[in-house]
């Protein structure tokens, strides 16, 4: 092999690969992998007396995250946790008693309505029943 092959090998190769660099996120953003959908209508999203008077956890509601909020009168509110401008996950403000989404200041109330920002729908709203220690939360029919 000559060295000007050689180089012109080395040089179709790099050029190559570049290529192929710049194209695998383009690819993988345009065609994302599947993901099974696991259909949960109920889970346990915290333990009573877990949740202090005016403030919030996250849990895991099948694929998707959902907030619990224990109001300052002490009710139990539980809402979808995936803005719905670009999925990003909101957060409960105890200062403003609102849902924050950090992404675009998207704010929504604790009925899940929007107050503010560019998300186009409310939030998912959840049933919430105490049982025993579990608070359960439950998709509504």
């Amino acid at each position: 092999m000559k060295r000007r092959s050689a180089i012109d090998l080395f040089l179709g190769g790099s050029l190559i690969a570049t290529v192929a660099a710049f194209l695998y996120p383009v690819v993988r953003y345009l065609l994302p992998p599947k993901r099974p959908i696991i259909s949960q209508d109920t889970v346990v999203a915290a333990k009573t007396g877990e949740l202090a008077p005016n403030s919030a956890k996250v849990f895991r509601f099948g694929t998707a995250p959902g907030i619990l909020v224990n109001t300052p009168d002490g009710k139990l509110v539980a809402l979808s946790a995936v803005c719905t401008h670009l999925t990003c996950t909101v957060r409960f403000e105890a200062e403003t008693e609102t849902l924050y989404c950090p992404c675009h200041n998207g704010r929504f109330d604790l009925g899940g309505n929007v107050l503010s920002g560019p998300p186009p729908r409310p939030l998912e709203t959840f049933a919430v029943a105490v049982s025993g220690p579990d608070i359960v939360v439950s998709r509504r029919r």
